[in-house]
């Protein structure tokens, strides 16, 4: 079947010396695996790897035949040319991180548009943005609003949050955070992109950076730290 729609790149993997397998996450089919042909080969090819980098926002044609192998692209052109992303080691740094995040995150071959249009969004909000040292932290919390484990925060005048359920607590369990860490918590949870971003100090982003990635182990199964989580931390310490 012919599909045009739009796509993020989670992930590449070369294949021999030429070619590429391409993982995206489509507007219409959810994810999705590409096989680029000699993707190495021709400069002026219409395939070319600059379209190919982490959380690239691309606008494709395809050939979906939804046979649970390789797709092929027919046409793909940048749908946002980044303007700062690829240029600004913090935003780069970022986008590679939250890329590894996604890759293991999201599994199923479905439709999720609003999955997409947030991801998209929020993508471009990061380009268009100078002020950006809470956003991976606020983009890995609400992006859990899609993937199903937002935390419940109908009791979030408890003391404690428990990471294996996702509620506040007025009791403190092996699987709580702390009274300091659930205060931190809060004030991400009411975080918007465009609010402050010295809402934090380095070391509470550490805090709550490991607090989020521990609650995604938690609440998926199989899930993997990023590679480019050291490498995150040295770029905001």
């Amino acid at each position: 079947m012919l599909v045009k729609t739009k796509a993020i790149v989670f992930s590449t993997l070369k294949y021999q010396e030429k070619s590429l397998i391409v993982k995206c996450f489509t507007q219409s089919d959810g994810l999705k695996s590409y096989f680029v042909r000699n993707a190495f080969a021709n400069k002026k090819s219409n395939q070319k790897i600059a379209y190919f980098q982490p959380l690239t926002i691309l606008e494709i044609e395809a050939n979906h035949k939804n046979q649970g192998k390789l797709e092929h692209f027919n046409e793909i052109r940048l749908a946002f040319p980044y303007q700062t992303i690829n240029k600004d080691i913090t935003k780069s740094t970022i986008v590679i991180f939250l890329s590894e995040i996604l890759h293991h995150s999201i599994r199923e071959e479905e439709k999720n548009e609003n999955l997409f249009s947030y991801l998209e969004s929020a993508l471009i909000w990061l380009d268009t943005h100078d002020e950006i040292a809470n956003f991976h932290l606020i983009m890995l919390l609400e992006t859990t609003k899609y993937l199903g484990f937002y935390p419940d925060i109908s009791n979030s005048e408890y003391k404690f949050f428990e990471m294996t359920e996702g509620v506040f607590s007025p009791f403190h369990a092996i699987s709580s955070l702390t009274e300091h860490e659930t205060n931190l918590f809060k004030k991400l949870i009411d975080l918007k992109f465009d609010n402050n971003q010295k809402t934090f100090h380095i070391i509470e982003r550490q805090i709550l950076l490991k607090i989020l990635i521990d609650y995604y182990t938690f609440h998926l199964d199989g899930f993997k730290k990023p590679k480019s989580l050291e490498v995150l931390k040295e770029v905001f310490s």
